[in-house]
This record gives structure tokens, C-alpha cells and sequence, in this order.
């Protein structure tokens, strides 16, 4: 079956630059994310994701090189357009608000009602749709400052669902999370990209669980940056230098990492 690639960056350098110094944060980066698939971004702290996250959703422009959104340079999309092909879930609180679940994510139809928020009877399928494929439909009249962490993150997807781009990024989405929430939150996420064909990149520290439900990774280490499917970069030893630690080992039969004593 021949391949979508939804976005695509080639041997970009990504980092900081002023007007006295450059930061070269990572160089030589190759990142592809495909139609259908989840890819799950891992690395130390500071090691440089947001960094790498900004640079892919176009908010921060790479060192050298581009990053391509449907064959197009992300730099060269209007905002408009751009919310069109990309929408992004950040973990940041919500600013308080009356907004019912309903209408929270009906906010992900603006790029579509000119910003009016007018809602067609597409818009209100749009997110009667989202509502369904998230399993939250019961939740549609709760006002969003109500509900649980876990239950806002899923809404929040839902919300990217409703704006209906063909790419979905999400920056920690199991921050504050306990571990049947991660779980949850990560098994939906795989069943979104098959059953609707997005691409779902999310960056992450739940690295067990992101081996065992991601279609691939990619593995920022000070060394390198790495995209293959999981068991690819086990076999190949990319998670035994994740962490600069003796204490820490990742064992390849395993799959995860175990602490030496």
C-alpha cells in the first residue's frame, strides 16, 4: 500500500538564533509523519521536544532546512489554511469559562466559520462526530471547568477531531494523568488514526507505553534523532542511550526500562 506522508521535514537543524548567537539544538532531523499512523516523540528532559515541536507545527522557523505540510512549505501556509491541515493540543489549564463540552469544541470549527462562530449543520455534525469517536458524547452538556483532567484531555482531542485536519499534534497529553487515564488517553489515540486516517504525532515521558501502542517513535537523544517503528529501535539499541544513567537499562527482551540496583 503506498504511502501518505502528511508532513515531512529533511536534515533540518532546529535551535535559537539572535543576533549576536545561534543554539543548535539538534541537527540533521528527518521527520515523517504518515496518514494512519501514531508516532510517539521521546527524549530526556530539555533535551530539546517543545523545540522540535514548535519547529514542526511552524511557530518557530529551523536553523536550516524546511518542514513540508502536504508538499507545501509550513512557512508559506496562512494561519487560516494552516488550521485547516494542523491542529495542536497543549496541556496548558484553560483560561476560566462557562463553555459547556459541547461548545469547547465546537471551537475547533472556526477555521471553517470565519472566525464568527456561526455553526453550520456540518459544524454541529462535525462535532456530534467528534463527541462519538472520543465516547463522550454524555459529557456534552458538563461545563468543561467540571469535569476531570483526564476527561479534559480527551475533550481537547476532541476538539482537534472537530477541526478536522488530516494532522493532530499534542504535546504531553498524559501530564497529571494516572495510569488508567494514560492508558485510555493512548489506546484512543490509537484508535483514531485507524479509524480515521489522521496522523497523530504526541511527545511523551509514559516510554513503556508508548513502545507498546505507537506505530513508530522518534528518539531525541544529545547524539542524534532517530524515526522507526518500536521494535526496530529496540533491536537496534536506539533506548539503551536515552538516559545518562548507570541505574537505568532498558531491557530489549523486555521492551521497557528496569532500574539497577
Amino acid at each position: 500500500m503506498e504511502k501518505t506522508i502528511i508532513l515531512q521535514a529533511t536534515d533540518i537543524s532546529i535551535g535559537y538564533s539572535n543576533k549576536k548567537e545561534t543554539t543548535v539544538v539538534a541537527s540533521q532531523v528527518t521527520v515523517s509523519l504518515e496518514k494512519g499512523k501514531l508516532t510517539a516523540l521521546i527524549g530526556a528532559n530539555g533535551i530539546g521536544k517543545s523545540t522540535l515541536l514548535r519547529t514542526l507545527i511552524g511557530i518557530q522557523s529551523p536553523l536550516s532546512g524546511k518542514v513540508f505540510l502536504k508538499e507545501k512549505d509550513i512557512h508559506s501556509l496562512d494561519n487560516l489554511t494552516l488550521a485547516q491541515h494542523l491542529s495542536v493540543v497543549l496541556t496548558d489549564k484553560l483560561p476560566p469559562s462557562n463553555l459547556t463540552v459541547f461548545e469547547l469544541i465546537a471551537l475547533g470549527r472556526q477555521p471553517y466559520t470565519n472566525w464568527i462562530g456561526k455553526l453550520t449543520a456540518t459544524d454541529i455534525a462535525k462535532v456530534n462526530e467528534a463527541l462519538e469517536l472520543t465516547q463522550i458524547s454524555h459529557l456534552a452538556n458538563e461545563k468543561h471547568d467540571e469535569i476531570s483532567d483526564g476527561q479534559l484531555q480527551i475533550v481537547l482531542i476532541a476538539r482537534a477531531l472537530a477541526q478536522d485536519t488530516p494532522l493532530i499534534i499534542l504535546d504531553e497529553p498524559t501530564t497529571h494523568l494516572d495510569l488508567l487515564h494514560k492508558v485510555t488517553l493512548l489506546k484512543l489515540l490509537k484508535k483514531l488514526t485507524q479509524e480515521t486516517g489522521k496522523s497523530i504525532l504526541f511527545s511523551t515521558h509514559d516510554i513503556d507505553m508508548a513502545i507498546q501502542l505507537s506505530d513508530e517513535m522518534i528518539i531525541m537523544t544529545p547524539e542524534s534523532v532517530v524515526q522507526d517503528q518500536p521494535c526496530n529501535l529496540i533491536m537496534k539499541g536506539n533506548f539503551n542511550t536515552l538516559f545518562q544513567d548507570e541505574h537505568i537499562l532498558f531491557d530489549a527482551e523486555k521492551g521497557k526500562f528496569v532500574i539497577k540496583g
